[in-house]
C-alpha cells in the first residue's frame, strides 16, 4: 500500500498564517493537519465563547480556509484540524458556509463528545480523544474533519487508521503513528525551529522553516521531511528534539495506543530525510487526560527598572516603601523578582540597568488594582533615584488555571459526525493497560577518566524543555556514543539540580532513553497552577533547557568540539 503523506500547517493558535497555503501549494499531500489547542489557548476560547456562544473555535482557521478549501480540493487533500475547540459543530457550520459561498462541493464533518459536563468554578472542562472519530469521518468521505480537544498526535492517528484499516489493537502501528504525530505536532520545532545547534546550520535558511510531513507506511514506521526548497532542514537530531518536547516518561500515553518512547529509532534516510522504525506499543490506559481550566484570581505587575549604583539598596528601599502603602489591605500573594542585567561601567543607560519586577495577586480585583498602580506611582518623585518602571500599572486582569484529571474512557461519549449528519458512537477500547513505570536500563560504560575541561552542558549536548500543566520537563541528547556514555553517568537527578536550583523544592525525576542517546527530566509543579498563572518569569518553561545548557561542568576535554567535531566553524570550537 502506498504510504500516507501527512503535513502540518500549524502548531498553535496564532502560528505563520500563510503555512496553509505553503503547505497545499508544496508539495503532493493526502492530508494536511493544524494543531490550535494548546492548555493556554482553551481559556482563551473559554472566555471567548462566553462573550458569544456562536464563538469558541479557532476564528484564524477558517479564514486560512478562505484559501486553503480551493487549493484542498484542486489537489485532493483531505483536512483535519481540531480548531474546533469548544465548538466544533459551529466551525463546521461556518466552513460549510464558506465552502457554499466558494461554489466548493466540500463535504465536511466534525467531531465531539470532548467537551464535559459544567462543574462549579470550571470554564472548560475537556477530555483528550483519540484519532477513531477522525477515522469515521474520512470513511465516510470528509474532506474537512475539524474536531474540539483530541490528543495532538490523534491528529495523526485517525487518518493512519482509515488510510491503512488498522484495527484498533494494531498498538506498533498505531503507536508509530502516534509518534509521527508528535514529531509534527509542533510545525517547525521538527525542521530546524527552537533547535539547539543552530549555529551549526546558518546555511539552512533558518529565517524561516518549513513544516513537516511524514511519510507513513502501513507498517507504522515513518519517514520525517519536508517539502522542497522550503527552509530549515531535518535531521536526526531535530527530530530527536521534538519527541522529547513536553514528554515524560519512556511510556507515552494515549488514547489510541501507548507508545515505547525507548523503542523509537532514529536513522537518516537522506538529505532532510529522517526514518522512525522499531516503535512498540501497548494498549491504552483505561482514562482519558482531562483539561480543566478556571478563573485562579485576579493579577497585577509593575516592573521598576534599578539603575547604575546601589541596585540592592534601591530594591531593597521601593519593596519597602510599596509594602508599607499596601500594608493595612495587601493582596493574598505578593512576589518580588530581582533580575541583575546590570553591568558595571556599562557603556549604555539598559545594560547598566536591573529590573525589579512586583506581581500581586488577590481573589478581589480591588487590591490588585488601584491600591497596586497607586502605590507604585506615587513613588515617581519619592522613591530611589532615578526611578522609572517598563510601562504604565494596568488596572490588573484575571488569571487562569489548568488543573489535569482524568475520566474513564467508557464516559466519554466520542462521536463522529459525518457530512451528512449521521452521529456515529466511537467505542472506548476494548483493551486496556494501566500505565506503570518502566524500570531504567541498563547504563552503557562509563568513560576512562581523562583530562576534562569546565564548561557549558551545551557545547555537546542539545535540550529541549516545556510544560504540561503545572509540571516541567527537560530533554537532553548527545550525539555521539561517547557523548552518551559521558552524560548517562554524569547529568544525574542531584546535578540536574545543582545545575537549575530553582528545581530543587521540586520532584524531579530522570527518564533514559538510551536509543535516542537522551535523558528526560520531569520537573513537578515548577510552573505552580500553569501558564495561564504567570507563576514564574519563564512559565511555559521554554528556555529551562537552555539555561541548563549554560551551565558549567566538567566535560572531558576529548569530548569538546574541537577535538570530536574539527569541521564546525571556528566559532563553535
Amino acid at each position: 500500500m502506498t504510504p500516507l503523506r501527512i503535513g502540518n500547517a500549524s502548531g498553535f493558535y496564532g502560528d505563520r498564517f500563510d503555512a496553509v497555503r505553503e503547505m497545499l501549494t508544496g508539495g503532493r499531500l493526502d492530508v494536511l493537519t493544524g494543531d490550535y489547542l494548546a492548555e493556554l489557548t482553551m481559556l482563551i476560547l473559554g472566555r471567548d465563547l462566553l462573550k458569544d456562544p456562536s464563538g469558541g473555535y479557532a476564528k484564524t482557521f477558517l479564514r486560512q480556509m478562505e484559501d486553503g478549501l480551493g487549493l484542498a480540493h484542486e489537489r485532493g487533500t483531505r483536512i483535519v484540524a481540531n480548531a474546533g475547540g469548544l465548538n466544533p459543530a459551529g466551525l463546521a457550520d461556518a466552513l460549510r458556509t464558506l465552502a457554499a459561498k466558494l461554489g466548493l462541493p466540500t463535504r465536511v464533518a466534525h467531531v465531539e463528545g470532548d467537551l464535559l459536563p459544567p462543574e462549579p468554578g470550571v470554564l472548560t472542562a475537556n477530555a483528550y480523544l483519540g484519532g477513531g472519530g477522525i477515522a469515521a469521518c474520512l470513511a465516510a468521505g470528509a474532506d474537512v474533519v475539524v474536531t474540539g480537544r483530541v490528543t495532538d498526535a490523534a491528529l495523526v492517528t485517525g487518518p493512519a487508521q482509515w488510510h491503512f484499516g488498522w484495527g484498533p489493537e494494531e498498538y506498533d502501528r498505531l503507536a508509530g503513528a502516534v509518534v509521527a504525530g508528535h514529531v509534527l505536532e509542533c510545525g517547525p520545532q521538527a525542521t530546524g525551529g527552537n533547535y539547539a545547534f543552530f549555529r551549526e546550520h546558518a546555511g539552512r535558511d533558518l529565517l524561516r522553516p518549513g513544516f513537516p510531513l511524514a511519510e507513513l507506511y502501513e507498517d507504522g514506521s515513518a519517514v520525517v521531511t519536508k517539502h522542497p526548497g522550503t527552509g530549515g532542514f531535518v535531521d536526526v537530531g531535530t527530530v530527536t528534539a521534538q519527541l522529547l518536547y513536553e514528554t515524560g516518561g519512556a511510556r507515552y500515553a494515549g488514547p489510541d495506543a501507548t507508545a515505547r518512547l525507548d523503542t523509537v529509532r532514529l536513522t537518516q534516510d537522506g538529505p532532510d530525510r529522517v526514518r522512525i522504525d522499531g516503535v512498540r506499543g501497548e494498549a491504552p490506559p483505561p482514562t482519558l487526560k482531562v483539561g480543566r481550566c478556571r478563573i485562579g484570581g485576579h493579577r497585577n505587575e509593575v516592573v521598576f527598572v534599578l539603575t547604575g549604583l546601589d541596585i540592592d539598596a534601591k530594591a531593597a528601599l521601593v519593596r519597602e516603601q510599596v509594602g508599607a502603602a499596601l500594608a493595612a489591605d495587601p493582596p493574598a500573594e505578593v512576589r518580588w523578582e530581582l533580575a541583575r542585567t546590570d553591568r558595571e561601567d556599562a557603556a549604555t543607560e539598559e545594560t547598566a540597568s536591573a529590573l525589579l519586577r512586583l506581581v500581586v495577586r488577590d481573589q478581589d480585583p480591588g487590591k490588585v488594582g488601584r491600591t497596586v498602580t497607586g502605590a507604585a506611582i506615587e513613588l515617581a518623585l519619592a522613591g530611589y533615584p532615578g526611578f522609572h518602571v517598563t510601562a504604565p500599572p494596568g488596572k490588573g486582569a484575571p488569571y487562569g488555571v489548568f488543573e489535569a484529571a482524568s475520566v474513564p474512557a467508557a464516559d466519554v461519549p466520542h462521536t463522529a459526525v459525518l457530512p451528512d449528519g449521521t452521529r456515529v458512537a466511537v467505542p472506548a477500547p476494548a483493551r486496556t493497560r494501566a500505565l506503570e513505570a518502566v524500570p531504567e536500563p541498563e547504563l552503557p560504560p562509563p568513560l576512562p577518566a581523562g583530562p576534562v575541561v569546565r564548561a557549558p552542558l551545551g557545547r555537546i549536548a542539545g535540550a529541549r524543555s516545556g510544560d504540561k500543566g503545572g509540571d516541567a520537563n527537560v530533554g537532553v541528547w548527545v550525539r555521539t556514543e561517547a557523548e552518551w556514555r559521558w552524560l548517562a553517568h554524569t547529568l544525574t537527578v542531584d546535578l540536574f539540580r545543582e545545575l537549575l536550583p530553582e528545581t530543587r523544592k521540586s520532584e524531579v525525576v530522570r527518564h533514559v532513553l538510551p536509543h535516542l542517546r537522551a535523558l528526560n527530566f520531569t520537573v513537578a509543579g515548577l510552573l505552580g497552577e500553569g501558564v495561564a498563572s504567570q507563576a514564574r518569569f519563564d512559565p511555559q518553561a521554554k528556555a529551562l533547557g537552555e539555561w541548563l545548557r549554560s551551565r558549567h561542568v566538567d566535560i572531558p576535554d576529548a569530548l569538546l568540539p574541537s577535538a570530536a567535531r574539527p569541521d564546525l566553524p571556528e566559532e563553535l570550537s
